[in-house]
């Protein structure tokens, strides 16, 4: 996908749009319920929002959203402010396909694609945000060129004004104890984001926000500490042989990454061999086949990632969506251009410009916060070994070590909890999960997390 579809040839068309219908449309927040959608039977089960928030100094940033209260005790569960990954992949995939109210049923795709509820949605115990940012992300779009340029630093930034924007306009959730999550690239944000939230409320800005910590999983952190510990973790899991890994160890002096940066022969043969032995396994999950977009099978996980674009498409759902008319040319899974990958340089829409959010959380540490930072141990794209490491150099104290926690009388994972002063940080990985820890183990994900937000009453509950 380019980059915006805004900066090529629809960009003057698009503003025409926007003038021929800003006498319908407000052109800052906006929102509205959503009670029906294409392909589910009857009324949605639970409260549905959908809606744009304008960001920027002239709100030339419209970042489209899901909002679904919770199920449980909308007025007093856990607000949860959840950042999609890539940068520039669609909120769809973390509502419908990991933790939201609905999942797809493609079982006639795409002639006849069904919506089902989702037992395991993290909307059973808390409100949930679903936003699609930057612009150019899913249904947001820009009203200028130079909105449709993005960063790191600038999703940062405009995170923190959707989120203080959205509050404004739903006082009954300040109460609410607010929790900012990501997934999968956005461990580079989050975590700046949210120290900023506090920074805000110390700075006195209205209205203060009840920010009680942030929620990671499968995070990137530190660009060179987590792809450094795929060699590792290929090791530990016995992708590569004893010697392959010893003469890694002895020869690359700790560097995986940089080979360009040695001379070291024996360092560059001991990670030749390594690739060869990784290439074809699924980064996301290694148990799981690697599939071929040029021939995919139906047990190929991104088979079906294909026909969310046909039901977001169509013309029905997104007047049910309320989506803006003529807003975006194609709706798409994910925006290529902005999406990253080891190495990948700065695009013409998209920066790269925050290698590390680890001094972000050492500066957590020091705020009255609460941490919980989850992976699957079948993940090999930012593997929970680099994970260990980032948080091991943080210098906290063990305050409970590592144990299993069960679900349905069976281990479902491993977890160990770290503390100092007022701030803790619970790290777990689940048994058997892959990148998208909800995707592949949607209820052990849902039972760690309720667990941890809500420790008293879920223990009594179990």
């Amino acid at each position: 996908m380019e980059c915006g579809s805004m900066i090529l040839k629809s960009f003057s068309l698009l503003l025409l749009v926007l003038t021929l219908l800003s006498h319908s449309i407000t052109p800052s927040n906006s929102k509205s319920i959503v009670t029906n959608l294409p392909g589910y039977t009857g009324q949605l089960p639970f409260k549905l929002e959908t809606g744009y928030v304008g960001v920027g100094e002239k709100e030339e940033a419209q970042l489209f959203y899901y909002f679904v209260e919770s199920e449980r005790n909308p007025d007093e569960d856990p607000l949860i402010f959840y950042l999609t990954g890539g940068p520039g992949c669609s909120a769809v995939i973390t509502f419908f396909y990991q933790i939201g109210p609905l999942s797809f049923n493609f079982d006639n795709a795409p002639e006849n694609i069904t919506l089902a509820s989702n037992p395991n949605s993290w909307t059973k115990m808390a409100n949930v945000i679903f936003v699609d940012m930057p612009a150019g992300t899913g249904f947001s779009y820009a009203t200028t060129k130079e909105a449709s340029i993005s960063s790191d630093s600038i999703v940062v930034k405009q995170a923190n004004d959707f989120l203080r924007k959205f509050l404004i306009d739903h006082p009954k959730f300040w109460k609410n104890p607010l929790y900012i999550s990501g997934i999968s690239y956005m461990g580079i944000v989050t975590p700046i984001v949210t120290l900023e939230v506090y920074n805000a409320n110390e700075r006195g800005e209205q209205p203060p926000l009840n920010v009680q910590g942030y929620i990671l999983c499968s995070p990137l952190t530190d660009k060179f500490m987590d792809f450094n510990s795929r060699v590792e973790y290929a090791h530990r899991v016995a992708l590569i042989s004893d010697d392959t890994y010893k003469s890694a160890i002895e020869n690359c002096r700790g560097n995986y990454v940089n080979t360009d940066e040695t001379s070291n022969s024996i360092c560059v043969n001991s990670l030749e061999k390594y690739k060869e032995c990784t290439s074809d396994i699924n980064m996301e999950h290694i148990l799981e086949p690697l599939c071929n977009k040029s021939d995919l099978k139906p047990y190929c996980r991104e088979y079906y990632y294909d026909f969310a674009a046909d039901w977001a498409n169509d013309e029905a759902v997104q007047q049910a969506l309320n989506i803006r008319q003529g807003t975006i040319e194609k709706w798409e899974f994910f925006n290529t251009t902005m999406h990253y990958t080891e190495g990948k340089n700065d695009t013409f829409c998209y920066a790269y410009d925050i290698d590390s959010s680890f001094f972000y959380h050492k500066k957590l540490v020091s705020k009255n916060c609460r941490a919980l930072i989850f992976s699957g141990d079948h993940d090999m794209t930012f593997p929970y070994v680099g994970i260990e490491q980032w948080i091991v150099a943080l210098s906290l104290a063990v305050d409970s070590p590592w144990e299993p926690f069960y679900v349905d009388s069976q281990v479902g994972g491993y977890e160990m909890t770290y503390a100092q002063n007022g701030f803790s940080l619970t790290f777990a990985t689940v048994k058997g999960a892959g990148h998208s820890v909800a995707q592949y183990k949607p209820k052990e994900a849902m039972v760690l997390t309720q667990r941890w937000l809500d420790p008293k009453s879920y223990s009594s509950a179990m």
